[in-house]
């Protein structure tokens, strides 16, 4: 919502400073998100006359002009513009000036060997037109040495807030200006809707034939008008919150729904046939609107309509065929109240995004309706001439009086802002309210503009906003001797953050992805439920709540690596979804490796080519956020294979028994990477946190003072031989079983499948690491421990020990 400052003093007696109202709007709650003050922009540009213009010795397309500004000697500037001319006045800038649409500071420069000390400016140079075709040319009257801005009317500072939705009153800058009055900036001016001078009837009725759908209509006739340009005052305020002018009849109504919330119609009279009714539209009715497209309608949309058919999209947008022009010399002017929630229902189905739906699925005041058909025709009669017609009104406009008992004591006990209750009965007062009663509890009447007030908590909730959240004195919290803080956070949010900064720490980029992905995408990932489809996407490929979250990420490495950034590696901690109940969604934490971003952070390298990432980073990365999130590795089992979306020979499963899987890991199926379009490598891993066994309570200890070992470790290297379909992972678990108290570690190091090995078999080598705790281990020992890892490999695995 954007307004100028004068255009708010049109409805507000303030002495204020900008820097005043600016404050108070945010502190009430009308958050400025802007103020655009082109006075101070402009400051420099002065109002100039071209005293010469003489051509340059040394360019046929520049002239050397000397420019009188009002102060001292006329200075010399060099002149590209095909209008710059002996006796024209214009727009200059001195040297030091910031020129905004060339996003230069001038500076006393040498153009073709003669001396340049300023510029003659065109409007795009200013930025306030896309003129720039030629120099500013003013009138010949223009005050020489007077600040531009202050000439043309540009020192209007512009205001631009942020309304939230339950605050339609202040689509209206009289709304606005009643805040504030209400917050003690000045007092609200009189807002008494002058009489119609009305002669004859209206020879136009009206029917509604669903009141729910438009509960109230008026209409009037004003003959013989003039339809010209509207005033330039009029003009300047739309041109400053971005509305073109159009023509009188139009700017009025566009006028009146910025400066009282009232969106209006007007009609060409001449144009209409017959009598007007509100009514569904029929299926398959077109209309050609105002913004000259055609939409076809059907009977969830509420039209005005006429002997031809539909004129107009009722509450949204008017029609082409009955629209005013210069020609107009009879016109037909409405105002109606819609049902918002049709009105929301219809933009949306039609895609129409206008001021009068932005205002009617609000919620208008509907007491203003009559009153704004007054308003609107005394400025018709005022700008275009003609003589007025009694309104009709079909249906009635209704009376809301919401009620409301209100204990005094309600504004401590849910704020804690100590408001005494003359203050707050002075405070409703001024913001509309009206109060029966006196003592602690009295009755409380919304006015008709706020529709949003429906209970106690909204009348201390205006209470308060006025008065000032500042009021409320900070206390410390009570300091608490004797006990230790409970914890705040969840297992689930330690787990979340815990999840991010061990994944950073691997080197991946934290992404942040849309929850909502495509159906097709849905799918491919288990997903696709009908109950997770969106009633109202905000775009066709985001229909469905994701059930994984690896499309996104998938899809961001994709287009980093169009992008030119071809070894990424993303990661993302969220929410996916399973079902719509509560239990069907989850926190998972999710890694995505492409190209060469392998986990050991070995990309291109002068030594050898680039290696390509494999299922073993993405393995890694799993791996290593279970043991940052203290998850014991003791009962994980990997299970060969994975979900559909990752190659059947290249994945794993991770769970910790057959009923509790808790995620997978492995390289992305080509089909998948086929059906989004990306080009791998691309390996990933996606983990359940939320279906992670959690730890045991356990009394805190304190920790033994860290000791290096006194003894030093041995590593004895086996090789076994075992079935091709025989895990590495069985034979490390194996062996790490046979003396726990001495193993502290058992690696892979080889693989070998081939000369010297039956075709079903394969070669399996293992590094052993014992580290002795109280004595140096003689041979005899060692031999006994390997005996044991040899006899319980064999045994668990069916190895036999390679000669």
């Amino acid at each position: 919502m954007k307004f100028t400052l004068s255009w708010l003093k049109d409805h507000l007696e303030t002495s204020a400073s900008l820097d005043d109202i600016v404050e108070t709007l945010t502190r009430i709650g009308l958050e400025v998100e802007g103020v655009e003050d082109k006075a101070k922009t402009l400051a420099p540009y002065k109002v100039a006359y071209v005293v010469s213009a003489e051509q340059h010795p040394n360019a046929d397309r520049l002239r050397v002009c000397m420019v009188d500004t009002g102060e001292g000697a006329p200075i010399q500037v060099v002149c590209g513009a095909p209008n710059a001319r002996t006796g024209m006045k214009s727009v200059f800038a001195p040297p030091g000036t910031y020129i905004p649409g060339k996003n230069i500071t001038l500076g006393v420069g040498t153009i073709r060997g003669v001396e340049s000390a300023g510029m003659l400016c065109s409007a795009a140079e200013l930025e306030i037109s896309d003129d720039h075709d030629g120099i500013i040319d003013l009138a010949a009257d223009a005050p020489v040495g007077v600040p531009y801005a202050a000439y043309a009317g540009l020192d209007d500072p512009v205001i631009e807030i942020n309304l939230t939705p339950n605050r339609p009153d202040c689509t209206s800058i009289h709304g606005i200006a009643r805040d504030l009055a209400a917050a003690g900036l000045g007092t609200l001016k009189g807002d008494a809707v002058p009489t119609v001078a009305a002669k004859g009837s209206c020879p136009v009725s009206v029917t509604i034939e669903d009141e729910k759908l438009c509960p109230a209509f008026a209409l009037r006739l004003v003959r013989g008008v003039k339809n010209g340009p509207s005033p330039e005052w009029m003009q300047r305020r739309l041109l400053s919150i971005g509305l073109r002018p159009i023509n009188a009849l139009v700017d009025i109504t566009n006028y009146m729904t910025f400066d009282r919330g009232r969106p209006l119609h007007v009609f060409d009279a001449r144009k209409v046939q017959g009598n007007l009714t509100v009514r569904r539209a029929k299926e398959g009715e077109e209309v050609l609107a105002l913004d000259t497209r055609t939409y076809k309608l059907n009977p969830g949309v509420v039209v005005i309509a006429d002997d031809n058919g539909v004129e107009s999209i009722g509450g949204i947008m008017g029609g082409e065929h009955s629209g005013c022009n210069e020609n107009t010399t009879d016109v037909l002017i409405e105002s109606a109240l819609w049902d918002p929630l049709n009105i929301a229902q219809t933009g949306r189905k039609l895609g129409i995004i206008t001021d009068a739906r932005y205002r009617f699925e609000r919620g208008v005041d509907p007491a203003f309706t009559v009153p704004g058909l007054d308003l609107a025709t005394t400025l018709v009669i005022d700008l275009c001439g003609g003589e007025a017609s009694e309104p009709v009104v079909a249906g009635k406009v209704p009376e809301d009086k919401r009620v409301i008992e209100f204990p005094w004591s309600e504004v401590p006990r849910l704020s804690g802002l100590d408001v005494q209750p003359a203050e707050s009965e002075q405070i409703l007062k001024r913001l509309g309210f009206a109060i029966q009663g006196s003592g602690e509890r009295v009755s409380v009447t919304a006015p008709s503009w706020r529709p949003d007030i429906e209970g106690k908590a909204d009348l201390v909730e205006e209470v308060i906003r006025i008065a000032g959240v500042d009021r409320i004195e900070p206390k410390p919290l009570p300091r608490l001797e004797d006990t230790v803080a409970k914890p705040i956070l969840t297992l689930i949010q330690k787990r979340t953050r815990l999840a991010r900064r061990a994944l950073a720490v691997r080197g991946l980029v934290e992404a942040v992805t849309w929850s909502f992905i495509a159906r097709s995408e849905a799918e491919l990932f288990g997903g696709g439920d009908g109950r997770l489809a969106l009633a109202n996407p905000i775009a066709a490929e985001l229909s469905d709540m994701r059930p994984s979250l690896l499309p996104g990420l998938l899809k961001a490495a994709q287009r980093n690596a169009d992008r030119g950034l071809s070894d990424v590696a993303l990661f993302e901690v969220g929410q996916t979804f399973a079902s719509d109940e509560p239990e069907g969604q989850s926190i998972k934490a999710a890694a995505v490796r492409r190209g060469s971003a392998r986990a050991e952070g070995v990309g291109r390298h002068w030594d050898g080519g680039a290696q390509s990432v494999d299922a073993f980073d993405a393995k890694a990365d799993v791996l290593a956020l279970l043991a940052a999130l203290g998850i014991p590795s003791g009962g994980l089992q990997i299970v060969a294979g994975g979900p559909a979306w990752f190659h059947p020979g290249r994945s794993g499963t991770l769970q910790f028994g057959p009923k509790n899987v808790v995620g997978a890991f492995g390289e992305v199926h080509p089909k998948v990477l086929k059906a989004l379009d990306l080009k791998g490598p691309l390996v990933a891993f996606e983990l359940n946190l939320g279906a992670l066994v959690p730890p045991k309570a356990k009394p805190t200890k304190m920790k033994p003072k860290l000791n290096l070992p006194d003894f030093q470790p041995l590593t004895r290297d086996f090789a076994f031989v075992v079935g091709r379909d025989v895990a590495a992972g069985d034979i490390v678990k194996a062996a790490q079983g046979a003396e726990r108290q001495l193993i502290v570690g058992v690696d892979v190091f080889d693989i070998y499948e081939g000369t010297g090995i039956d075709p079903d078999k394969k070669s399996v080598a293992i590094a052993v690491t014992l580290q002795p705790t109280e004595k140096t281990l003689t041979d005899v020992e060692i031999e006994a421990v390997s005996a044991k890892i040899v006899g319980e490999v064999s045994k668990k695995t069916g190895a036999v020990l390679r000669s």
